[in-house]
Formats: structure tokens, sequence, C-alpha cells
């Protein structure tokens, strides 16, 4: 499908980290005694090793559960780690939710783009705050991972729009460089960043010192960083 330059902006936002915000130390603790095992924050845990694939549906929760625990998870222990894992990711960042409605209220299209495996999907169902957003997608339905140049084509697809008028906004340096070498303007969002002032500030002109994909290209998934992309 040819994408149509419908000459108004989109507002692309991640989920983890930016409309919500980070697990708390107590979030890991309840995690760490559900599974059985410590320090799953950590980049190098087996939570984040086998995280991409959990997102994008190559795994079953039971598979996923059993390879971060090390041991055989039935579905009914992989449904409670489930309900505990989308727990941890739900706190709410009020002031980003200020800023969603203020630019819902002026009209503005909002849509959400986020890498979650489909028990948080399902767990997060027709919560409140997903109604601003007009379109919602998930790497566990679209089999897409965030940074690969896919997901973004197929977003801009299904936004009929052209990169550069899409405002995508993300905690992850990696998948910032992928959109903006697409043509998005692809702003980093950090744990102490002012929304408001993120989307206010110029529209960047170089790519992050991360490595991003040629239009066209795969990026090459590295174990990933404690982060909710």
């Amino acid at each position: 499908m040819a994408r149509i330059d419908s000459s108004r902006r989109w507002y692309l936002f991640d989920y983890g980290n930016v409309v919500s915000t980070a697990p708390t130390p107590q979030d890991w603790e309840l995690l760490a005694e559900a599974t059985g095992v410590e320090g799953l924050h950590g980049q190098a845990s087996t939570y984040w090793q086998h995280r991409h694939a959990y997102d994008i549906g190559a795994l079953t929760s039971e598979d996923y559960w059993s390879l971060v625990t090390g041991g055989r998870v039935g579905s009914a222990r992989s449904a409670w780690l489930d309900v505990l894992d989308g727990n941890q990711w739900s706190h709410l960042n009020l002031d980003t939710l200020d800023v969603l409605e203020d630019l819902d209220s002026r009209g503005e299209r909002l849509a959400l783009l986020s890498n979650m495996p489909a028990a948080m999907v399902a767990q997060l169902g027709d919560a409140r705050w997903t109604r601003l957003f007009r379109h919602r997608f998930f790497s566990s339905s679209l089999r897409l991972v965030k940074p690969s140049t896919a997901v973004f084509d197929h977003v801009l697809t299904e936004l009929a729009v052209e990169p550069g008028l899409v405002t995508f906004v993300d905690d992850t340096p990696a998948n910032v460089a992928a959109a903006r070498a697409l043509g998005l303007d692809a702003r980093l969002f950090e744990p102490a960043s002012d929304l408001a002032r993120v989307l206010a500030g110029p529209a960047p002109d170089r790519v992050l010192s991360a490595v991003a994909p040629a239009p066209g290209t795969e990026l090459s998934l590295p174990p990933r960083a404690a982060t909710r992309e």
C-alpha cells in the first residue's frame, strides 16, 4: 500500500519508561520471590536475554518463564508471573499523561508503538488511558519488534503518513536511531525528561551514536538493556 501524505502530524509514543515509569526495586523483589531468581532487572539476566523473543511472540508464556527460571514452568504459574510482570510495568507517568491529554484535547493524532508480549497487552485491556491513542501497535501482534526497519515501515503504512510527519518518542537509543535513519522526527525520552519540553525542542538533525539500520535493512538484536521498549 502506498503511503499518503496527510499533511497532518502523528505523535507516536513508546509505552515503557515513557507512558509508564520503570518498575520499582520492590517490584523486582516480588518477581524474584516468585521466580526464585535474583537480579532479573540486570542487563545480562535471563529476563532480558529472552525478552525480544517473548515480545515478538516467538515464545509462549510457559516457554519464556521456563527460560527465565531455568526450570519447567506450567501454565498456571506462568500466568501468575505474567500478572506480576504486567503490574510492574503498569505504573503510569502522570506528567506524561497530562501532556498526552493536552495533545488529544487539541485534536492531535496519537499512536502507541511498544515491544510488548501478548499477555501484557491483554492485561492492559481497554484501560482508560489507552483511549487517547487512535492506533496501538504491539510487537506480539505484529510479529515485528523495534528497532527493526520493518516495524516502522508497517506503522507508517498503517498511519498513511510520510516519515517526516511523525514525531516518535522512545527511551531506547537504538529505537530512536533506527527511526531517525528512516526520516522520523524521533526524540529520546529519559527518566527525568519533561515530555512537553522534549516535544517542543528542535527537531534532531543527526542520528544518535547507537548503530541504526539503513532503510530497507534489519538491525541485529543484541541482548537488551533493562528498559521496556
